[in-house]
């Protein structure tokens, strides 16, 4: 008897990260980092972004977990070939940090899956000398 194996739709993350001075008070502690994620469907299937988990570390080691339906107030479906992009932001007490998780995913056939998204860097132009 031959075991079934379902293949998951194979995802791309990555993320652009941008420091606003506008938003930011250093001398207060607070610098704040707009991003984009784009998500790309590298599959031969569709599959839709349920939930996400998101582990925020400042360079004090503070670990912030945020997790919640969706992104952006959306739960878009992704099909073979297309990216979707968004745009979200983070506020940290340092003038660098990371931000790193998961993104949880749905098959047209109800099953889950979960994609990870690598670790990528929070760092404000006066943290580099």
């Amino acid at each position: 008897m031959a075991i079934q194996k379902t293949v998951y739709p194979e995802f791309k993350i990555s993320a652009k990260v941008v420091y606003v001075p506008s938003e930011s008070r250093p001398d207060q502690g607070y610098h704040f980092f707009a991003y984009k994620i784009a998500i790309t469907n590298l599959g031969e299937s569709p599959a839709q972004l349920m939930s996400r988990h998101w582990i925020i570390t400042d360079a004090l080691g503070t670990k912030e977990e945020v997790r919640g339906p969706g992104v952006i107030g959306q739960q878009p479906k992704i099909n073979p070939g297309q990216t979707f992009e968004y745009d979200s932001a983070c506020p940290l007490h340092t003038n660098t940090g990371s931000m790193k998780g998961r993104y949880f995913m749905t098959t047209e056939s109800g099953e889950s899956f979960s994609v990870e998204i690598p670790e990528f860097y929070l760092v404000a132009p006066m943290a580099i000398h």
